[in-house]
This record gives C-alpha cells, structure tokens and sequence, in this order.
C-alpha cells in the first residue's frame, strides 16, 4: 500500500529528491532547492512535509499557494489510493495491511480524529466512518452511537483506530477504559470488536497486541 512517508518513495529517492520533484513548478532550482531544505528542517520528513497543515505551510519562507496546492494534491492522491486498496481485499484480515491505511490517512492529523471499519460476518469491509474529530490530545467517543452505525449497517464485526497527534502511540488509562467499554457494550450485540489501533506518526499500537483486548 502506498503510504505517505519516506518508506514509500521511489525507490532511489531521497526526501529532498522526491519533494523538489512534487515542487518543480517553482521553476528555480537553486530556489527550489532551498524551499525543500527548509520544509525539511520545518517538519523533518517527506510524509510530514506533505500532510503539514496549510497555514504551517505559509509559514515557510517560498512556499506559495501553487506549491502547497501540489502538496496536498500529492496528499490527498495518497489517500484515495489507501481506501481504494483496502476497499479492494475482500476480507481484513491483515493487520498490516489495515494499519497501513490508518497511517496514511490519520497518522498526520493534528487533531485527534476516531474511526471505525465496519465489517460484515466474513470480515469483508462494509463501511470506513469517522465517528468524531476532537482537539489535540482527546475525542468524545460514545458508544451508543458506534453500535448504533453498526446496527444500521447490520455490521458483525468492527476495528476501531484513533490517532495521537502527539506522534506517540502509547495508550493512555482512558484509551483502555473506553476500548473496554465499546467491546463489553458491543458483545451484547453480537458484534465483536477485532482491535482497536491508535495511530502516531512515531508508530503504532494494537491494543489486542498489547493484551487489552481478550481473545
């Protein structure tokens, strides 16, 4: 799956190599050149480059509206090519293969965003939803309203993921305790709960991995 990060790049390619390429309407090499170093040095990485916030963009000395435009085109390609993947499997049953696609799509944010897939009873993909976006460090989840999309969409199965925009992944007491909720509620549905992942640019987290989640 292609992701929005330095392990996606052409191969051969380094950051500053790729980024000059995205930018090449900035005509300048020389010019251009400099731009891409001081976006490194802004946010430190191709994949941090490109889903940086517009206004932290402007920020940048160079960066004009038609480089940024190239920026989030790039961006936002990455991403419908992510759900086109995932949409593509006939079943989620690869870890990888779905924490792949919460990183390209949430790993970046800098908010706090929380998500569910949906999935029928032979774990095929019905529905990826945000639920709720929320401030920097926390999201109103409510499990009322997970279960009630996943009524509506006769869904027996369901992932969960979350990213920290803080870029570390480590769940907090209160990640736990609301995971723990949202599975005992959804047991007495019939619907299980398969993981719930927590996203940071730093890296990544199962909670089933970590043994919050019982078999």
């Amino acid at each position: 799956m292609f992701r929005v990060d330095s392990a996606a790049l052409a191969e051969g390619m380094s950051d500053s190599e790729m980024l000059e390429s995205v930018l090449s309407g900035i005509k300048s090499k020389k010019r251009r050149k400099e731009v891409v170093k001081r976006l490194l040095d802004r946010f430190g990485s191709y994949g941090d480059v490109v889903c940086a916030h517009v206004d932290r963009l402007r920020e940048v000395e160079g960066v004009d509206d038609r480089s940024i435009s190239a920026l989030k085109a790039v961006e936002k390609s990455a991403k419908l090519l992510a759900r086109a993947t995932l949409f593509s499997r006939k079943k989620m049953d690869s870890l990888y293969t779905v924490m792949e696609y919460c990183n390209t799509v949430m790993a970046h944010e800098d908010r706090e965003q929380f998500r569910a897939l949906f999935l029928d009873n032979q774990n095929g993909l019905i529905a990826d939803e945000v639920l709720s976006v929320g401030t920097v460090d926390q999201t109103p989840v409510y499990p009322r309203e997970v279960l009630r999309r996943a009524l509506e969409l006769g869904a027996s199965g369901l992932i969960l993921a979350h990213n920290h925009p803080s870029g570390d992944p480590t769940p907090s007491m209160a990640d736990i305790c609301r995971t723990n909720e949202l599975v005992a509620a959804a047991k007495l549905f019939g619907i299980g709960v398969h993981d719930h992942l927590i996203v940071g640019c730093h890296g990544n987290a199962s909670l089933r991995g970590l043994g919050f989640i019982g078999q």
